[in-house]
């Protein structure tokens, strides 16, 4: 499911685009070579992107108000992190649908309340996708977590007031997950 912001056809700072060779070609890779104009007739001959499906993470809260995180094994940094559950949002799915489904494959709950906090881009200048930022509530445990081949998580229960302390100490690193915590924590009231 690609996003994109309504913009208007004659927003005049668009470039046109002449030609687009594609490099690769992967579900969660695909990347390819633009050649475009600028509106002042300016020729980029290589302008790079990366497409990518449109993701979704959560702040997600348990009936007890307990904050779920994961830590997952990263191989492009080589690093365990810490992280909110999040994932890509299929094709024709909604964003909403989405958060709930891969909260429950990673973590095993279902929520009460899954509500849209914000939306962002994480590059621009690189990527083409989107990310919606969830909080979701009233977090209960159904089932056991049915997680991808690349995927394997520790889910851990903290506080709220832990949550804060990790975003202030910048111990969140992934750049998505923490906008997604800023907006859910003053969403709660915590910011």
């Amino acid at each position: 499911m690609k996003d994109s912001k309504d913009t208007k056809s004659a927003d005049p700072l668009k470039w046109k685009v002449l030609s687009s060779e594609y490099i690769s070609r992967h579900p969660y890779f695909t990347a390819r070579k633009d050649k475009c104009e600028t509106p002042e007739g300016k020729i980029v001959e290589a302008y790079y992107v990366v497409e990518l499906p449109t993701t979704a993470c959560a702040v997600a809260l348990t009936e007890e108000g307990e904050v779920l995180m994961v830590r997952q094994y990263r191989h492009p940094l080589k690093e365990t992190l810490i992280e909110i559950p999040g994932g890509f949002i299929d094709e024709k799915e909604s964003p909403e649908v989405a958060m709930k489904r891969e909260l429950l494959e990673e973590t095993g709950y279902e929520f009460s309340s899954v509500v849209k906090v914000g939306i962002i881009a994480a590059n621009p200048g690189v990527l083409d996708n989107y990310t919606y930022l969830f909080l979701a509530k009233g977090g209960k445990k159904v089932a056991e977590q049915k997680l991808d081949i690349t995927e394997e998580l520790e889910v851990e229960k903290i506080s709220l007031r832990e949550l804060k302390k990790l975003f202030l100490e910048n111990k969140i690193v992934q750049a998505t997950h923490n906008s997604c915590v800023f907006y859910a924590l003053r969403a709660l009231g915590e910011l």
